[in-house]
C-alpha cells in the first residue's frame, strides 16, 4: 500500500541522535529549510504524528521532531521510570535546541508537549520566539478533571502505572493494536484520521520497552496529577513571558475545550483560538489550520 499523502516521509527526511551528557540517545527527524521549528509530540505519538502539519510547513521552516526519551527511536527506560517528568523532558528538549538550532526557536507541543513547553516557559530560558500549544492541560484544570464524570475519561492514567498494563496491552500485536487503536480514534472527532498509519503505530508502540517508556511518563508525572485533581497545585505568581498561542480542539474529549479560559491564569500574553473540525489531535485532524495558526504566529514574533 502506498503511503497517505498527508504521512508521507519527505524526500529530505534526516535523522539525528544525540547523545545526552548521562549517555541517553535521543531521536530527532528533521526536514526543510529555514527559521526553526520544534515538534514536542504526546501520547500515544512519537516523531511521525506531526508529519501532516510538518508536510505543509517545511517549505519555508526547518522542522525538527524528537521523540521524548521513551518514545519513538530515542533511548528507552527498561524498567517503569518515576523521573522522566516534564523537567526532565524540558532539560531534553533544550538541549537538543542549542545542539541543533543557531537561531531561536518556535516551540510547537501538544498533550505531554504541552506540559514540556510550560515547564520551559516557567524555567525563564530565553532562547524562544514562542511557544504554540494543540490542546493546553493546565494546573488550573484542577478538580475539574474529575467532576462530572470526567474521572471516566481519565482512566488510563492509572492503569499506565500497573504491570498488568504492559503485560496485557503488550501481550502481542493485536492487543497493542486494539489499545492504541481505542485512543486514536476516541481522541479524534475525525475517527478515521489515522487509520492509514495504524500499523506504523502498532509497531512504534510493539518495540522493547516501548509501553514502559512511555507508561513512564504517566508514573513521573502520578504524584502532580494527583495533587492537580485535589486543588493542591499551587499556580505560580509569575506567569510564562514567551508569547505564547494555542490552538484547541473544539470537540476534545480528554482535556476539555471549555477549560481553555484556564490559561490567562499561567501566560502573559496568549492567544487562544479553537479548531471546530477536531478533538485530540488538531495537528492530524486539520493540518492545513494548524499550519496557518503557526504561520500567522510565526509573522507576529518576527524580532
Amino acid at each position: 500500500m502506498n503511503q497517505p499523502s498527508n504521512f508521507a516521509i519527505p524526500n529530505d527526511i534526516n535523522h539525528h541522535f544525540i547523545e545526552t551528557p548521562d549517555g541517553r540517545k535521543l531521536h530527532v527527524a528533521e526536514t526543510g529549510d529555514g527559521p526553526p521549528l520544534i515538534f514536542v509530540h504526546g501520547w500515544p505519538e512519537f516523531w511521525k504524528s506531526w508529519l501532516p502539519t510538518v508536510n505543509i510547513l517545511n517549505k519555508n521552516y526547518r522542522c525538527l521532531m524528537p521523540c521524548l526519551y521513551g518514545f519513538g527511536l530515542s533511548d528507552k527506560p527498561s524498567q517503569l521510570s518515576f523521573a522522566v517528568d516534564a523537567d526532565f523532558h524540558a532539560k531534553d528538549i533544550d538541549f537538543i535546541v542549542n545542539e541543533l538550532c543557531d537561531t531561536p526557536a518556535i516551540l510547537i507541543g501538544h498533550d505531554v508537549g504541552g506540559y514540556v513547553l510550560q515547564s520551559i516557559g516557567n524555567s525563564g530560558l530565553a532562547n524562544y520566539r514562542g511557544l504554540i500549544f494543540f490542546n493546553c492541560p493546565t494546573a488550573s484544570v484542577g478538580k475539574k478533571w474529575v467532576e462530572d464524570g470526567h474521572v471516566n475519561q481519565i482512566w488510563y492514567q492509572s492503569f499506565h502505572l500497573t504491570d498488568l498494563a504492559q503485560e496485557l496491552v503488550g501481550y502481542n500485536r493485536d492487543t497493542t493494536r486494539i489499545y492504541i487503536q481505542h485512543f486514536l480514534q476516541h481522541w479524534c472527532h475525525n475517527k478515521s484520521c489515522f487509520e492509514p498509519v495504524l500499523e506504523e503505530w502498532v509497531e512504534n508502540f510493539s518495540q522493547q520497552n516501548a509501553l514502559i517508556g512511555s507508561f513512564s511518563w504517566y508514573a513521573s508525572n502520578n504524584k502532580k496529577r494527583l495533587a492537580t485533581m485535589e486543588g493542591k497545585i499551587k499556580i505560580p505568581k509569575d506567569k510564562i513571558s514567551i508569547p505564547s498561542a494555542i490552538l484547541w480542539g473544539k470537540h476534545d474529549p480528554i482535556l476539555k475545550a471549555e477549560w481553555g479560559p484556564f490559561v490567562f491564569q499561567h501566560f502573559e500574553k496568549v492567544e487562544l483560538a479553537y479548531a471546530e473540525n477536531s478533538g485530540h489531535f488538531v495537528h492530524v485532524e486539520e493540518p492545513n489550520l494548524a499550519a496557518e495558526f503557526i504561520n500567522k504566529n510565526f509573522d507576529e514574533w518576527q524580532p
